[in-house]
């Protein structure tokens, strides 16, 4: 079995705790096992079971990588992709600095100081289970990915179960979908994607190096099956793109509603107009808004 380790400073303010609830949300832990201090992922690693494993320590991260097969690669990919998944490469504080005194925002963040969004090993994944999730809960969406993930059987030698890469989800087929759950037009659009990804015209990974986000939704969109939500939630949590407004989401929207003080449900079209001013950090709100505990931060001026 090949290995890569590295260690990864930690800025003071940072929020391992954020890090831990987002892969300890499958509470059956069949692709991720949460500790206190650690983090063990199954993951594809060019095309071989890898196990990830990250622990926390003052100051700094430890990070090992276990892969079943022969790689070239260097530590400093290990190094990049743990950077990633801790959201280490947002400038957060740009963010606070331009926004902490705002009437209603200024309390979330000063409540979150250092907020940074955890992201998915791959943009795959985070497209993947974004198309997994559409349209229903949390919950239901763990348990259909969960399922997506035993339909692969890519299992890391530790019996960590992998989340497939593009190349184990396309070995799939439709009926093989359907029996874990997945509707016909998600299990269309999975293929669909686990194609165009293997094939080379989604070449998602080379698009992390600097490609447009514009020009990404706008590739993205051309597949049947995709519409906005998908495409910002998928830019934020595989991209790290900070700016994706995200006023489809419900969560998003009751957490504003709270935020201004309504009683009444606010519209997709009205947090779309909310989130404007917040360009180009639309996207960074809306996690604020999502980790805000509720009620009691808001201030009596509005936004």
């Amino acid at each position: 079995m090949a290995a890569l380790a590295c260690s990864v400073p930690l800025p003071p303010d940072f929020r391992p705790d954020d890090v831990l609830a987002f892969h300890a949300r499958d509470t059956q832990q069949l692709a991720e096992r949460v500790g206190p201090d650690r983090i063990a992922k199954g993951l594809v690693w060019n095309g071989h079971p890898a196990g990830l494993e990250i622990v926390f320590r003052p100051g700094h991260a430890d990070a090992s990588l276990a892969i079943d097969g022969p790689h070239d690669s260097a530590t400093g990919q290990l190094e990049a992709l743990v950077r990633h998944l801790l959201g280490l490469t947002q400038p957060v504080e740009n963010f606070e600095a331009a926004h902490h005194n705002h009437a209603l925002l200024g309390p979330l963040i000063a409540h979150h100081p250092g907020l940074r969004v955890p992201q998915a090993a791959t943009p795959f994944e985070a497209l993947t289970w974004a198309v997994t999730g559409q349209q229903i809960s949390v919950h239901a969406a763990l348990a259909l990915r969960r399922r997506l993930i035993g339909a692969a059987g890519v299992t890391h030698s530790d019996g960590l179960a992998c989340y497939p890469d593009a190349l184990a989800l396309v070995r799939l087929n439709e009926p093989a979908l359907h029996a874990a759950g997945l509707s016909r037009s998600k299990a269309q659009t999975l293929l669909s994607l686990a194609r165009l990804v293997a094939e080379g015209h989604l070449p998602l990974d080379a698009w992390r190096d600097g490609t447009p986000a514009d020009e990404i939704r706008e590739r993205l969109l051309a597949v049947r099956g995709i519409g906005p939500w998908t495409v910002n939630y998928t830019l934020l949590r595989g991209f790290a793109h900070l700016d994706g407004s995200l006023h489809g989401d419900a969560a998003v929207r009751r957490k504003l509603q709270a935020l201004l003080g309504r009683t009444e449900r606010i519209t997709a079209d009205e947090t779309e107009a909310w989130l404007a001013d917040f360009s180009p950090w639309r996207a960074l709100v809306a996690a604020h808004l999502w980790a805000a505990p509720w009620v009691g931060l808001q201030s009596d001026s509005a936004g």
